[in-house]
């Protein structure tokens, strides 16, 4: 197979010097430097309006051509900013580009989120689930399963105890989920919605009031369970905010408490992972993950779950 071409500012400079030649900037071209940010996509900042990705290959390529319509579908049912394309093609034989405007605003680790905030939250987990998903599905997005809670609980308890051995962690904490508990807590037929699935705090636009501005990076939707958004939101803003936001957006007490467990066992086990040399994630961030997580809320001591309880959706 051709390896792909590594993309340089100088490869950059002459593709966005041909995307913006009617445009105002100068015949030298617009500055370009690279998003510090990781991610799947080669990204690049354009002067100081646009922001351009690179696929670095034929399965992301696929992703961004995906991304670009499944924007459009679910544009008008979200309060916040969907990125537009002012421009895409192939930037290489088959690996795609897109340049976006760019959301004015920071990303989510930069800035907390007020409550106005997690309003626009809810506003974007109410407009998820009114994407209508057979269309979704005719672009080409993949219907994913559920997690077993059960399989990363027990995951998430071998961890717990390595980390408490290295003071990282109090391992009596992951005792709270029981067996019984991660059984109430599985994902229920008919609850498949869409689902951004990777709702990470670099991927939320705050503004520095904590109004939330916009979502990036479109191409992990799935068809799929609602609880992680809710985890990734844990992630991203914390445990109460994140489950304030959901409340709000009209999930139950169980979605809600999945998501935070499926968020919590995830953070224990990306963390034990990172210091085992498995993961190569920023330690700080996954830290920081593991204390937005472990916050103690109230919907963990006031909630009886009920077998008829049922959220509207498709079925997963």
């Amino acid at each position: 197979m051709t390896q792909a071409p590594t993309p340089t500012a100088d490869t950059v400079r002459r593709l966005v010097r041909t995307l913006l030649k009617e445009s105002a900037d100068s015949t030298s071209g617009p500055d370009v430097r690279p998003v510090a940010e990781g991610g799947e996509h080669s990204t690049w900042w354009v002067g100081t309006r646009h922001v351009l990705r690179l696929a670095p290959d034929r399965d992301a390529a696929a992703r961004q051509r995906r991304e670009l319509r499944l924007r459009d579908l679910v544009r008008p049912h979200v309060p916040v900013t969907v990125p537009v394309s002012v421009a895409h093609g192939e930037w290489a034989p088959g690996l795609t580009y897109t340049l976006d405007t760019k959301v004015p605003g920071g990303t989510g680790e930069e800035h907390d989120v007020s409550a106005v905030g997690e309003a626009d939250l809810s506003g974007l987990l109410t407009g998820l689930r009114q994407v209508p998903v057979r269309q979704a599905e005719t672009l080409g997005v993949p219907r994913v399963a559920p997690r077993s809670l059960e399989a990363l609980r027990r995951m998430a308890v071998r961890a717990a105890e390595r980390l408490g051995a290295a003071d990282e962690f109090d391992s009596a904490l992951i005792l709270q989920l029981t067996p019984a508990a991660a059984a109430q807590l599985a994902a229920q037929p008919g609850t498949a919605v869409l689902v951004h699935h990777n709702l990470r705090g670099e991927h939320l636009v705050v503004s520095a009031d904590g109004r939330v501005r916009g979502i990036l990076d479109w191409t992990g939707v799935v068809v799929g369970d609602p609880a992680e958004d809710i985890a990734g939101l844990v992630l991203a803003v914390g445990s109460g905010a994140a489950v304030r936001a959901a409340t709000l957006a009209g999930y139950g007490a169980r979605p809600c408490l999945r998501g935070l467990w499926l968020a919590r066992c995830d953070t224990v086990v990306r963390l034990m992972n990172r210091l085992d040399g498995h993961d190569t994630g920023s330690l700080p961030l996954l830290r920081t993950q593991l204390r937005r997580a472990w916050e103690a809320i109230l919907l963990e001591r006031a909630t009886e779950f009920r077998d008829e309880e049922t959220e509207t959706g498709e079925e997963l």
